[in-house]
């Protein structure tokens, strides 16, 4: 099994596709700032996608409204520090895990965690690839 993609459930489809588009930097499929869906697939990896909340409502009578920590959405950068310079949202400041991954966390604007990441070795000791 594969992860195909993490799907972000979005009251403000405009704010959020805006936001991972023009701030994180990734990029869509396809333009559209109205939705109700999109998916950020980049060549290699999973894809990140937004969906309306309007429309899956349509097809999940019971879909809860958004509220707390519900995800954690991880992307992989080359260099962190570099990274955040370019960034025009408060984040936290970056720490190391484990001697092995330099992280910084931020939210989006509904409030989802994102995890930003620099590996700094792998798990085998290969050399770190390049994030795509």
């Amino acid at each position: 099994m594969d992860l195909s993609q993490v799907r972000l459930i979005t009251d403000d489809f405009r704010a959020m596709y805006l936001f991972y588009k023009d701030v994180i930097g990734l990029k869509p499929q396809f333009e559209t700032e109205t939705g109700p869906y999109v998916a950020f697939k980049p060549d290699l990896g999973s894809a990140l996608s937004l969906h309306s909340r309007t429309e899956l409502s349509a097809v999940i009578p019971d879909l809860q409204p958004h509220g707390g920590d519900n995800a954690l959405i991880s992307l992989r950068v080359d260099d962190l520090d570099a990274y955040l310079a370019t960034l025009s949202v408060p984040t936290t400041s970056p720490v190391v895990l484990d001697d092995r991954i330099k992280v910084a966390y931020l939210r989006d604007p509904e409030g989802n965690l994102l995890e930003l990441q620099q590996w700094l070795v792998t798990r085998s000791g290969a050399p770190v690839p390049p994030a795509q």
